[in-house]
């Protein structure tokens, strides 16, 4: 969810760093310790407000370093321990195809099954893909639709779509590349995945994973949903960061057939318990008597399946010749070690967990606040590099500058938005050619309506994306949704018919730092009444 822009002040950042870093002693291409671990978080809350953050290290099978930071709630003032939990977001996606990978275990499928033999309501934009996407196509984002295609279906909360309904709609999204040859992020199909679960085994997705996977590793603060938490003391409230000022917002309701993309609650001490089962090929207990899953299933999870990207004469620290994507997991190399990682994020909840299975290191960073990029990369990509030997990196500045830069770019684009809505001259619009019904083939209907002298935009399947319409310019109004947890205002392009006004319209986003969840162009809405 965090996008990155440039990078300024280099040097000068080097030097804060330096005096908090080096004056811990901390050497690269040696293990960082926990003292050190201590000066880095101080550094990177210090240089950008946040509320909380968590970090967890396994090495050589024991944790080594869990540890709390902050506040859990800038109301309560509750300090963040190596127990508090958090919304963990997409870093449900493993314990997903953890999940598959233990039915196929059960021989209960296979990976290369079909969907459609399992969810007869699946049905994608083309016959072809229909009969033949295979369970590994839900969980590598090699669909071919674009950047979070029908998000809006899951996100943000508050909507009212079925499960049936997301595996239906797939036949209404266009593809941007050919099957299974392009890489696109899509949390849908890992709705689809869970929906997969759920049917095969009989239960919920939320109830499989916390029975077959959190209580065997006695995950005991986890759950598959919020909503399932038995304790809910100690939790993180997710807050908004920017511009200097931290603000509470309130909690994600997650849908349960939106968990498999998005839905575990957990903690550092708890994820310490997953990334070692992770590191030790599917087998736990105290001498690793027991096989959750098996190391088979485990390989098929963590091989790439598709690639996002490849250098043979890499120029950076890193030495990071490739980048791919397996079952739930993220692959690539670093200094000659092979690396799983993924991040997660939600409205206020930041996640990222690392796995390096030729040292036995594991980590995990757990924040509350949004952009978070602090702390969901300077401080994971620090304690990483510090572990497998890179040198010349400086993460705090280089997130510092590059958060400020994107903010700075986002600003203006939406200062200059908001002063040219203010300077428009509407004489010549009439209003009343927009009023209606409008429909887009998997999101629904909408209706703009006039309050007064003002045009309401109404989301009927998601209330959360209703705001008011102000004139831009042209035929195309900025809506400012009373959604605010994440800037996502949105330009709306009318097409107009000869007398009856408008016909259509097309959305985007208006910020260049929206996120892509908020797959407002991938709308395209007819007048029906």
């Amino acid at each position: 969810m965090i996008i990155f822009g440039g990078l300024n002040n280099h040097s000068i950042m080097k030097k804060i760093v330096a005096i908090f870093l080096f004056g811990s002693q901390v050497l690269f291409g040696q293990n960082i310790s926990s003292e050190q671990i201590d000066s880095l978080v101080k550094v990177s809350m210090e240089m950008m407000p946040q509320a909380g953050l968590a970090v967890a290290i396994v090495k050589d099978g024991k944790v080594v370093h869990a540890k709390g930071y902050g506040v859990s709630s800038v109301k309560t003032k509750e300090k963040v321990d190596e127990n508090t939990l958090f919304c963990i977001a997409s870093n449900s996606k493993s314990f997903t195809a953890t999940a598959l990978g233990i039915l196929v275990d059960e021989g209960k499928l296979k990976w290369t099954d079909k969907v459609i033999d399992y969810l007869p309501e699946f049905k994608m934009y083309d016959p072809y893909l229909t009969a033949n996407f295979n369970i590994q196509d839900l969980l590598t984002h090699r669909s071919g639709l674009g950047l979070g295609a029908g998000d809006l279906m899951w996100f943000p909360d508050g909507n009212d779509f079925t499960i049936n309904e997301v595996l239906a709609n797939f036949q209404y999204q266009k593809p941007i590349t050919a099957f299974r040859t392009g890489y696109a992020y899509n949390n849908l199909m890992f709705i689809a995945a869970g929906e997969l679960v759920a049917r095969i085994s009989g239960m919920p997705w939320s109830e499989f994973v916390e029975t077959r996977i959190m209580k065997p590793l006695g995950m005991t603060r986890t759950a598959g949903l919020y909503k399932n938490l038995k304790d809910d003391s100690n939790v993180a409230f997710p807050h908004n960061s920017e511009h200097g000022k931290v603000v509470q917002l309130a909690k994600y309701e997650m849908h349960e057939k939106d968990g498999s993309a998005a839905g575990i609650v957990s903690s550092v001490n708890d994820m310490t318990k997953w990334l070692m089962l992770n590191l030790n090929d599917g087998k736990y207990g105290e001498n690793l008597e027991n096989q959750l899953v098996s190391t088979k299933s485990l390989s098929e999870i963590k091989r790439p399946h598709i690639n996002q990207r490849f250098n043979a004469k890499p120029n950076d620290p890193t030495k990071n010749h490739y980048r791919a994507y397996g079952l739930g997991w993220g692959i690539k190399d670093i200094n000659g070690y092979t690396v799983f990682s993924h991040t997660g994020g939600l409205p206020g909840m930041l996640s990222h967990t690392i796995l390096v299975p030729e040292i036995n290191f594991g980590l995990v960073v757990l924040t509350n606040a949004s952009p978070g990029g602090l702390g969901l990369v300077t401080i994971p990509n620090e304690i990483l590099e510090s572990y497998t030997g890179v040198e010349g990196r400086n993460w705090v500045a280089w997130a510092d500058s590059r958060i400020k830069n994107d903010e700075a770019e986002a600003d203006s684009v939406l200062d200059y938005v908001w002063d040219v809505v203010a300077k428009a001259n509407k004489k010549d619009i009439n209003i009343d050619d927009y009023i209606g019904t409008y429909k887009d083939k998997w999101f629904g209907d909408i209706t703009i309506e006039r309050e007064k002298k003002k045009l309401i935009f109404t989301s009927i399947r998601s209330p959360k994306l209703t705001g008011e319409m102000m004139y831009y310019q042209d035929n195309t109004f900025a809506i400012k949704w009373k959604y605010d947890d994440m800037e996502c205002s949105t330009f709306a392009h009318f097409t107009m018919g000869n007398d009856d006004g408008a016909t259509t319209i097309k959305m985007e986003g208006i910020s260049p730092d929206i996120d892509f969840s908020f797959d407002f162009h991938h709308l395209y809405f007819i007048k029906i009444k």
